[in-house]
């Protein structure tokens, strides 16, 4: 299994801290201890498996949008987006929990023309004002005739916020763009006219699921 370069420090010092567990707990010979010690050994586990960055594959297209984060679709809505889209957009919010592949990627084809970071709250993610006045990245991405942003929100637990994109680079639908470490949201915007296949509440699955299709 592959994992997230982010995540490695993370791995490593929860094994070292595991593997001292039952090194402690062989010298001591405490059950008490051994039991610290497994609790250890599945923190260690469950942090692995939190970076984890699986391949993904699927549909490719100029006109489709696929999904740039794993979670929930829990918002649909008609927005205005001044900053890259420059007026209405429609907003599509995915919320990631603490279980699902946090490693984010491109929904479209295209060039990064924006890129902007916004120091911000840690409100709950879920929540609509998150959007506004949550720690931000907004990559935008110029596709064709169009223009798509992505929005990489931190919540409640997830403080810190990392995207790969540089300014002018020409990137690919379903590579990785960024990672959010331990939860949070992702916002796509997209230009009005497009056709949105998705519905709320629906599992997403990134760089697979197909959220929609932009104006012909």
């Amino acid at each position: 299994m592959n994992f997230a370069r982010e995540g490695l420090l993370f791995i490593a010092i929860a094994a070292v801290v595991a593997a001292g567990g039952f090194g402690f707990a062989i010298s001591r010979r405490s059950w008490g201890l051994w039991l610290a010690a497994f609790v250890l050994l599945l923190l260690a586990l469950w942090v692995a498996y939190f970076f984890r960055d699986p391949e993904r594959t699927g549909d490719r297209g100029p006109s489709l949008v696929v999904a740039p984060a794993d979670g929930k679709l829990i918002m649909i809505t008609d927005v205005d987006e001044p900053t890259f889209i420059g007026g209405r957009a429609i907003r599509l919010s995915i919320f990631m929990n603490v279980f699902n592949v946090h490693v984010n990627r491109y929904p479209v084809d295209g060039v990064v023309k924006y890129i902007h970071y916004n120091k911000g709250k840690f409100l709950n993610a879920a929540a609509e004002k998150s959007s506004l006045e949550n720690e931000q990245m907004s990559v935008g991405v110029e596709t064709g005739r169009y223009r798509v942003l992505i929005r990489q929100i931190a919540g409640l637990i997830a403080r810190r916020i990392v995207t790969y994109s540089k300014l002018g680079e020409k990137v690919k639908q379903g590579d990785r763009m960024g990672i959010i470490r331990f939860g949070s949201r992702v916002d796509v915007f997209l230009p009005v006219g497009s056709t949105v296949r998705t519905k709320l509440g629906d599992a997403t699955t990134a760089g697979v699921t197909i959220l929609g299709d932009l104006p012909k």
